[in-house]
């Protein structure tokens, strides 16, 4: 069910909600320090400081834990409808290198959404809103909605 079929007809505390249930059992996302700093329909931001335990054999920031933070990103944009929705293709292409230290933001919006398919841009930034990288995910909705059932209608703004 879409959204604009719930009572209510607000997508944003939709978003909000199905955001709370997944990272609630994200803990991938959780252990690596990202924060959700903004999410709506279709549309997520997270953010994460790479540590020492984040870095390559040429000191820079591991291109993986860009990668992470951008598919953390998408995930949390592509499930913002109460709709279980997974990553069916995902791409990045490294645009600079990141350093100890830097935080990093990935920006996650939806380009088209049809059917059980969605295409996802993800710019990832550093703290000096600089591009580091571009990711773009393709997700595939799959069986089954992300709140409870007995939840899904009420204001999820606790």
């Amino acid at each position: 069910m879409t959204a604009a079929a719930r009572p209510d007809g607000d997508a944003q505390a939709l978003a909000r909600a199905c955001a709370r249930e997944m990272w609630d059992d994200d803990n991938a996302s959780q252990n690596l320090g990202m924060q959700i700093e903004a999410v709506g329909p279709g549309t997520a931001t997270l953010s994460m400081e790479i540590t020492a335990f984040m870095t390559n054999g040429h000191g820079d920031g591991h291109g993986g834990y860009t990668f992470l933070l951008a598919d953390s990103a998408f995930a949390f944009a592509c499930n913002s409808y109460d709709q279980r929705t997974v990553a069916q293709h995902c791409s990045i292409t490294f645009i600079a290198p990141v350093g100890l230290g830097d935080r990093l933001t990935a920006t996650a919006r939806e380009i088209q959404r049809e059917g059980r398919n969605g295409i996802y841009d993800i710019r990832v930034t550093n703290q000096r809103g600089e591009t580091v990288a571009e990711f773009r995910g393709h997700s595939r909705t799959i069986q089954g909605r992300l709140l409870p059932e007995a939840t899904a209608d009420v204001d999820p703004g606790r």
